[in-house]
């Protein structure tokens, strides 16, 4: 049995991609949104607010933090881009995910949210050229990052927690 919470492994990425790697992760991304659609199809709302894991979130709270995520991964990468290595903001997802939004809010909203979002990152991405990955953002605690790695750390993000809701719904039968 995998584990609840990392049923696809935990971040492990590599220091250099290829382009067709990277165009992989692109698609990754352009595909994280109807994955996650399809992995809530058909919940009700007692199924939303059950926890993925024990002490973990609820399928609800995972469904609203993943465009919260891919927001800032979104400015970040804009940062990036425009920037001479910027000093990015990190925030509180732990506590955003407290937030009465999070906790109770449909989840329609966010579905509709992330699917807006990846259609704008993903013109955003095909426009940026090989060498443009090679650019930097610092982050106050994982220090210099660049965007390939960027890409595959949000690549990731999708599948993990799009994986959390499938890997609930097998173990309850849902």
């Amino acid at each position: 049995m995998t584990e609840p919470r990392y049923p696809i492994g935990k971040f492990s990425p590599k220091p250099q991609i290829t382009g067709t790697e990277r165009l992989e992760l692109i698609q990754q991304i352009a595909d994280a949104p109807a994955k996650l659609r399809d992995a809530v199809n058909g919940l009700n709302d007692q199924q939303l607010d059950s926890p993925y894991r024990e002490g973990g979130w609820t399928v609800r709270q995972v469904v609203h933090h993943l465009p919260d995520s891919h927001l800032n991964a979104y400015v970040r990468f804009k940062l990036a881009t425009t920037e001479q290595e910027p000093t990015i903001k990190t925030y509180e997802e732990h506590l955003w995910a407290e937030l009465s939004d999070a906790k109770s809010a449909p989840i329609e909203m966010s579905l509709m949210l992330l699917e807006s979002l990846h259609k704008r990152w993903l013109l955003f991405l095909q426009s940026l050229k090989p060498e443009e990955f090679a650019r930097t953002i610092k982050h106050p605690e994982s220090g210099l990052m660049n965007l390939d790695r960027l890409l595959q750390l949000y690549a990731w993000h999708g599948r993990h927690h799009v994986a959390q809701i499938v890997s609930l719904r097998e173990r309850m039968g849902w």
